[in-house]
């Protein structure tokens, strides 16, 4: 097992906000992440808390300076954050358990997005909607691009680096 330093600890967690901003960005110039109907590819990074404790972090700051950076109003640079953040942490709480720990990321966005669409952006649409489209977008981007990423990565050598 290799030993985890703290500068190890905080240039994973600074690579993983940089992939998300990045991805975030690609996104964006694609229209795909943000609006009531969002796919944000990032959001796929967020199992990697299922092997790196780093990436809790990583994933919230990295989410929050996309948001800052793709022009989010601050209500979505606030609660759209803590949504991915409270993710991350559920995500890493349920590591042991891989269909399980796909939830927290899914649930939180699809329960906080919505409301901040409404009240951050005046989007018209009914809650339950946003929910719907939210929580679509979220399960395309966590539950199935994450997959792919946890598959690709779980014999791989960041596995075995965070073991």
């Amino acid at each position: 097992m290799k030993q985890t330093t703290p500068a190890r600890t905080l240039c994973q967690g600074a690579v993983i906000a940089a992939l998300y901003v990045a991805l975030t960005y690609a996104a964006s110039l694609l229209g795909l992440s943000s609006g009531v109907i969002q796919l944000r590819l990032s959001e796929a990074l967020c199992i990697l808390p299922l092997f790196l404790p780093a990436a809790v972090p990583g994933l919230f700051v990295g989410c929050l300076l996309a948001n800052l950076l793709t022009g989010c109003v601050a209500l979505d640079i606030v609660c759209g954050s803590m949504a991915t953040l409270i993710g991350a942490v559920g995500t890493y709480a349920l590591r042991r358990h891989y269909l399980p720990s796909l939830l927290p990321p899914i649930l939180a966005n699809t329960l906080i997005v919505p409301w901040v669409l409404r009240f951050g952006y005046g989007a018209p649409d009914a809650i339950w909607y946003m929910m719907l489209t939210v929580g679509t977008g979220e399960v395309l981007s966590v539950g199935v691009l994450g997959t792919l990423l946890y598959l690709a990565l779980r014999r791989s050598a960041v596995h075995r680096l965070a073991q």
